[in-house]
């Protein structure tokens, strides 16, 4: 009891001193952050850096917590984040700190876990962001040019990462001060645009790396992509592979930001996948030659929430296939796989930061040893502060993309498989290698639930959508029409064409333009007798562009600056010409953004007319800006009850141009909430005020996804897509810190004409879980973490490999739907039995892992009883289901 007692007294004061420290921004005994070299310099060490890209604004405050933790146990050492200038200060001189933009509370919430940061102010961040993080009002600076040796604009960028700055000394959170932040990043990928400014650009960034300097912030600043950064500013490198990367200095050490793990998703275009073979491998060759920094963009990628998505056309979600998905669940295996690797490598560490180079040995033809040694005066510190000694680490790599290699290494000979590295942190002993998995891999479900409706006027439905398939509609679903061009007496009329941008201010994804136009007998008579009709002709538009005609839609296009030429119907007297453009995201990326606009570009022309063409881009025309009810707030939960609503009917017919309106009750548990809406066309999304997103059902092609993918070779965005001849997106993220207990009220704006009676809500969690280990893989990377000695025993004789299995927070293995140690053939969810089987393998599984939130296997003769089959490699292969602890459910 004595000891209890001592324990709960410590946990107590561990956790005050935790949060005192929360309180005061002291979360580390002050450290200086400088480099050499070789790496960055902590607190006096050299250290080998694993960062996780974690974008804030794109989770909410709630969900933090939770991503930091899991990433913080996958590894990492390092959160990296960009700052987001268009979040922070929407109107010059107004800023915004709160909510998802809480930037002093994500940083704190870095630092009390243990983690240091790096945070990329840009302040241009690319990042698929809307209008690349620029704020739009910047644009509306007179005489500005963005990111070139330009006035208006470097002082408008110079007073922002100031701001900034000043706000991280003022809270504390510098390293100096005892907070996470060790190091900062200004501009952006700058050297792919550079030379678009010609002797602008080299001044613009040698001015960029001297003001950021100026501020005294205390720690290293980096460039990325950046290879005439000035010689106080670390250069680094972006991309999917980095080992060949050189900085421009020799007194510079290696740094990778951006490790693209994944990529983005367009609206009608597959989803990206890259192998998590291929992206241990990247990382692997990356530290095996040199490299001491790597961050994965992303390690999570979360949501564009609202309008926050760039492009154009890129899509709501953000999950980039990253190892923690959208919702904030773990992608098996790329997560596990990717942890252990950083084990591997952080048994490596002391041998890494000991040399300024390796030892090269060429091993074959595509075959190549790098090899740490350690000197002698970090050995002594080695044994005196680990009480054990490893002389030297070794990564032994196989480049080739097809054929494994046998190759001999200090009198050892090594199986390697393509493509791959193996990583031997004593040179003597393979702990991992980056293309045998043994992480289990998890299959995430969307699960139905059956709301309980808030009134009697509102009733659920279920019908069979197809075999043992569930679906939730609401039958008092509410509906609003729209008005179909001016609706305000903000709208003005002027002689011309104005661009898009700078009559909303991106106030809007909308505007309309109207005209009218007569139309004669003469016209009417002409068109029948020469069997034509009139042509609106338009040189160029974006992103998306309807053309409508007396109220009613004559055609549409969708591109970034396509010609318009769009038959139409007019009746005799005046008609009206109504133009609606629409953007689906700002242009995040190249040079020059500021003068890209929306809208339309050129001339607009009414063409086959009795008397000749009309140039109507001279006429006059009136303007609105944005939706009625996106003004009057139709979606909020204060202003929702002032529109005329009415009651949608079930055989209502769909129609464009239309609010609708439905309450749900909130889910029971605390498993992610996901909404389908691929029954409806293109939108917005609002759930009790907070906008979603847009959506959109467009499909993507139906072929370019392989049916296997193979991680060998260089990766690219199309090599391993995936969802062909489905829609881009169906469904989207709701965060539970959105949702009430009941009466959530959803708000959908439908543009094309959509059936919300089929919209769906269900609960997202990982549902099915697999595991396939042999005998012949490596012991336990979470034992050798803790149990590694260098003398060639790197574990007991008695160590054998063992399968891992977990389920989600919440959740316990409820089922084993299949299991044998023997031979079994097949993958996830499609496995079989060999000819080889134990039979009891079953069992053994079954009372290691039924009700348990995480299990271990065992995977020996012993553990099953027996040899099922001598003189055969045995692998254990299993199927698990998980299930939540709260509530029922039914899967889908």
């Amino acid at each position: 009891m004595a000891v209890r007692s001592a324990l709960i007294l410590q946990l107590t004061s561990l956790t005050l001193t935790i949060l005192l420290l929360a309180v005061s921004g002291e979360f580390f005994k002050p450290f200086n952050v400088s480099y050499d070299h070789r790496a960055l310099i902590i607190d006096g060490k050299r250290r080998m850096l694993i960062s996780a890209g974690v974008h804030y604004p794109r989770a909410t405050p709630e969900m933090w917590p939770n991503i930091i933790e899991k990433s913080k146990e996958g590894g990492a050492d390092v959160i990296q984040s960009y700052v987001f200038w268009n979040g922070h200060e929407p109107t010059k001189g107004q800023y915004n700190f709160d909510g998802r933009y809480d930037l002093v509370k994500f940083i704190r919430l870095v630092g009390s876990r243990g983690l240091y940061l790096h945070l990329r102010i840009g302040p241009y961040v690319c990042a698929e962001w809307n209008f690349g993080g620029f704020p739009l009002w910047l644009r509306d600076v007179p005489g500005i040019e963005f990111r070139t040796d330009n006035a208006p604009f470097k002082e408008e960028m110079e007073r922002f990462v100031k701001k900034i700055v000043d706000l991280l000394r003022f809270e504390k959170l510098f390293s100096w001060q005892g907070g996470p932040v060790i190091m900062l990043q200004v501009e952006n990928e700058y050297g792919n645009i550079e030379s678009s400014f010609g002797k602008r650009g080299q001044k613009y960034i040698k001015w960029a790396a001297e003001m950021a300097l100026g501020l005294g912030a205390g720690v290293p600043w980096v460039m990325c992509q950046q290879k005439d950064a000035p010689t106080t500013i670390i250069n680094s490198c972006n991309g999917y592979y980095c080992d060949g990367f050189q900085p421009n200095s020799p007194s510079k050490p290696i740094f990778w930001t951006e490790n693209w793990d994944g990529w983005f998703t367009s609206w009608g275009e597959r989803t990206p996948h890259r192998p998590v073979e291929d992206l241990a491998f990247s990382v692997a060759r990356f530290f095996q030659r040199k490299g001491s920094f790597q961050n994965y963009y992303m390690y999570f990628g979360g949501t564009n929430f609202g309008r926050t998505a760039g492009g154009p056309f890129y899509i709501t979600s953000y999950d980039y296939d990253s190892p923690i998905d959208e919702y904030g669940l773990l992608r098996e295996p790329k997560w596990g796989h990717l942890k252990d690797l950083h084990t591997a490598l952080k048994l490596c560490e002391p041998a890494l930061v000991s040399a300024d180079s390796p030892q090269y040995i060429k091993l074959g033809s595509k075959q190549e040893a790098h090899v740490y040694h350690m000197n002698s005066r970090t050995d002594e510190l080695e044994r005196l502060e680990h009480g054990s000694l490893r002389s030297c680490s070794a990564f032994l790599a196989n480049i080739d993309e097809r054929n494994a290699a046998s190759v001999k290494f200090n009198g050892r000979t090594y199986n390697l498989p393509p493509w791959s590295v193996s990583i031997l942190p004593d040179c003597q002993n393979v702990v991992f290698n980056t293309a045998k998995v043994t992480a289990q891999t998890s299959i995430n479900l969307l699960e139905f639930y059956a709301p309980t409706p808030f009134s009697s006027n509102i009733s659920l439905k279920l019908h069979s959508m197809r075999q043992n398939e569930l679906s939730t509609s609401f039958s008092s679903w509410m509906t609003v029409k729209e008005p179909v061009g001016i609706w305000s007496d903000k709208s003005f009329t002027v002689k011309g064409i104005l661009e898009h941008l700078n009559v909303t201010k991106d106030s809007s994804d909308y505007l309309w333009y109207f005209t009218r136009i007569h139309v004669s007998s003469d016209d009417i008579s002409f068109w029948k007798e020469s069997n034509v009709s009139p042509t609106v002709t338009i040189d160029s538009v974006r992103d998306v562009f309807r053309v409508l005609v007396n109220g009613k839609i004559a055609g549409s296009a969708i591109g970034q600056w396509v010609k318009i030429v769009q038959p139409v119907q007019f009746v005799e007297g005046y008609n009206d010409l109504l133009l609606l453009s629409e953007t689906v995201g700002l242009q995040n990326s190249g040079a020059f953004i500021e003068k890209d606009g929306a809208g339309i570009r050129g001339r607009i022309k009414l063409t086959g007319l009795k008397n000749g063409d009309i140039d109507l881009s001279e006429s006059l025309w009136t303007y609105q800006v944005g939706l009625k009810g996106e003004f009057l707030k139709f979606y909020s939960l204060e202003e929702n009850e002032k529109a005329d609503w009415t009651d949608l009917s079930v055989d209502a017919v769909p129609s464009p141009f239309t609010w609708y309106k439905a309450y749900f009750s909130s889910p029971d548990g605390t498993d992610p909430v996901a909404i389908n809406l691929g029954s409806m066309g293109k939108g917005q999304a609002w759930v009790n005020g907070h906008h979603i997103g847009r959506y959109w059902t467009v499909v993507a092609p139906k072929d370019g996804c392989p049916k296997k993918c193979d991680y060998r070779g260089a990766y690219n965005s199309g090599k391993c897509a995936t969802n062909c001849g489905r829609p881009t997106q169906s469904w989207y993220h709701v965060p539970r810190s959105w949702l009430k207990e009941s009466s959530n009220l959803l708000v959908l704006f439908e543009e094309t004409g959509g059936n919300p009676l089929e919209i769906v809500v269900k609960l997202y969690s990982t549902g099915v879980i697999c595991g396939q280990v042999s005998e012949s893989n490596y012991p336990p990377l979470r034992k050798l973490s803790a149990d590694y000695t260098s003398d060639g025993e790197i574990l007991s004789s008695g160590t054998n490999p063992e399968m891992f299995l977990h389920c989600d927070d919440g959740h316990v293995i409820s089922s084993i739907e299949f299991a044998s140690y023997g031979t079994p053939q097949g993958s996830c969810k499609e496995f079989s039995r060999g000819h080889c089987h134990s039979t009891n393998s079953l069992s053994v599984v079954s009372e290691a892992c039924l009700g348990k939130n995480s299990c271990t296997v065992e995977v020996s003769n012993s553990a099953f009883g027996g040899d099922p089959c001598r003189s055969i490699v045995k692998t254990l292969a299993v199927e698990a289901r998980c299930s939540s602890t709260s509530g029922t459910r039914l899967s889908a």
